[in-house]
């Protein structure tokens, strides 16, 4: 932990001037956006699903790029525009321990609330056939992911917590790593990521050379949930692994409405699109990514709230404000009366 506090106060601070100045473009054209990850990862597939869903309605989500859930974090406090990004328990977490005794954090995280908790991230370890055990890193070259990203929080944490101590944290995302692995210029890296990671599904890993390390120490259990990866999942791995993985949630931001029109667009766009997500879930279960399909919207992170403008949208009774055109009523009333039982029958 003693290498995530200083660069989670750097960011803020950064962040901080980018929202000062955006702040003086009051006049600026409305936008939303989610803040996602890196293009080979979960993440940004979650994002573009949620955009489908608000394409259909007329509302446009454009889905930004970026290092993950630190940046992510900082970017809902801070960032104009910036109504929801995607972020690790693991962070939340590490906020919520430290939060009551340092008014930085304190700072950092007023007004940051939930949207929906989403899915389990499995961690994923990709080291040299030689390498049994995370203990093993010790003396090694390890790939942690770059500075403002999710998966380097979690190497991080996992490194410290179990005192392992490398011979260098080489600051690398994973697209960046697969390849120096490959050529022997590192030993393993840690990409957290949604399994099946298209990382790996697309890549030709030779399993003679290279394998998923199991993660099962007991230390890690505390802030980590136990899972596992299936055999097959990825070409080069034909047997089970045992693993950790860490819950992504959608993070907002709790806008008043009454302060000015800035909040009341983005309220409004919060309410739209937990509505959306919500009467969309079977929908993303069938065609979106398959880490929908194992969504638990009931699994909140301790410590954090649901942000007002979020729990207006989950009404029954709320209509987003959709620009495209209403269909037209079917002609046959029972039909009419079946497709709106179907849909009610959805909450």
């Amino acid at each position: 932990m003693k290498t995530v506090a200083p660069l989670f106060r750097t960011l803020c601070l950064a962040a901080g001037a980018v929202m000062l100045h955006a702040g003086a473009s009051q006049a600026a054209e409305f936008e939303r956006n989610i803040m996602t990850g890196g293009p080979t990862g979960t993440y940004i597939r979650i994002g573009q699903d949620i955009a489908s869903l608000g394409a259909q309605c007329g509302l446009t989500l454009n889905v930004v790029e970026s290092a993950g859930s630190l940046e992510n974090f900082v970017g809902v406090r801070n960032r104009r525009n910036t109504q929801f990004g995607i972020v690790q328990s693991d962070l939340l977490e590490y906020l919520k321990t430290f939060e009551a005794n340092d008014a930085e954090i304190q700072n950092a995280v007023r007004g940051v609330k939930i949207m929906f908790p989403l899915y389990n991230e499995e961690v994923h370890v990709l080291a040299r056939t030689d390498i049994a055990t995370l203990k093993d890193l010790d003396g090694k070259k390890v790939a942690v992911g770059v500075k403002d990203s999710g998966t380097f929080l979690t190497a991080s944490l996992i490194l410290d917590i179990l005192q392992v101590e490398a011979e260098e944290r080489v600051l690398l995302n994973p697209d960046q790593a697969l390849p120096r692995l490959q050529a022997g210029e590192i030993d393993a890296f840690f990409y957290v990521a949604g399994a099946p990671a298209s990382l790996f599904a697309n890549a030709d890993i030779d399993p003679a050379k290279f394998h998923l390390l199991p993660i099962t120490e007991a230390p890690l259990l505390a802030t980590y949930t136990e899972a596992s990866i299936a055999a097959g999942t990825y070409a080069f791995q034909s047997e089970t692994v045992d693993l950790v993985a860490v819950k992504a949630v959608l993070m907002t931001y709790d806008y008043d409405p009454a302060r000015n029109a800035y909040h009341r667009q983005s309220c409004t766009t919060v309410s739209d699109f937990s509505s959306l997500v919500l009467n969309g879930m079977d929908e993303l279960r069938e065609s979106g990514h398959p880490k929908w399909q194992s969504v638990d919207l009931t699994a909140l992170p301790p410590g954090w709230q649901v942000g007002s403008c979020v729990k207006a949208g989950m009404a029954l009774d709320y209509a987003p404000a959709c620009t495209t055109p209403a269909e037209t009523a079917p002609t046959d009333a029972n039909e009419e009366y079946l497709n709106l039982l179907k849909q009610r029958l959805k909450n």
